[in-house]
């Protein structure tokens, strides 16, 4: 990964829930670079440093939703994005993952929040203007399969 650790200067503000991104991104970089099998991957990094403050339910959501439904988010993103999806960062291919992942699986979470947190993620570990990137790529699927959240928002 690039820039920073996943384990340097841990910041005090950094939520369970956000703590459960940066593994499960971790975890998908992984994957994407070497296409292990998710279970062992989860091992691995349940045994990281860190691990026992993320919110673990959330990671394991977020790493094996994400795995499983592999095809239909790429499918969801191709149309969104101006490249193929094998010329993206895996940086930026797994915060898209994660990001269109919990777009699609938690409407629980706010769609701002969701978009914000896969910028963040990117920021920390991609590379110099590839958040800017996630940002707007998932802002376009957020129109698609947030509508109604997005218009009450704006109507408020």
């Amino acid at each position: 990964m690039n820039q920073k650790s996943l384990h340097a200067n841990p910041s005090k503000n950094r939520t369970p829930r956000h703590r459960a991104r940066e593994f499960a991104l971790q975890g998908l970089y992984q994957w994407l670079l070497s296409n292990e099998d998710s279970g062992v991957i989860e091992a691995h990094i349940r045994q990281a440093h860190g691990f026992d403050k993320a919110d673990a339910a959330h990671f394991d959501a977020l790493l094996h939703g994400a795995i499983k439904e592999v095809s239909q988010l790429r499918a969801d993103l191709a149309p969104l994005i101006d490249r193929p999806m094998t010329q993206l960062s895996p940086v930026e291919h797994a915060a898209l993952l994660i990001g269109s992942y919990e777009l699609k699986n938690h409407i629980e979470i706010p769609y701002r929040v969701v978009i914000n947190e896969a910028v963040e993620l990117t920021k920390s570990f991609g590379g110099m203007d590839g958040h800017k990137y996630v940002n707007g790529v998932l802002d376009k699927l957020a129109a698609k399969v947030r509508s109604v959240e997005i218009n009450a928002s704006r109507n408020a």
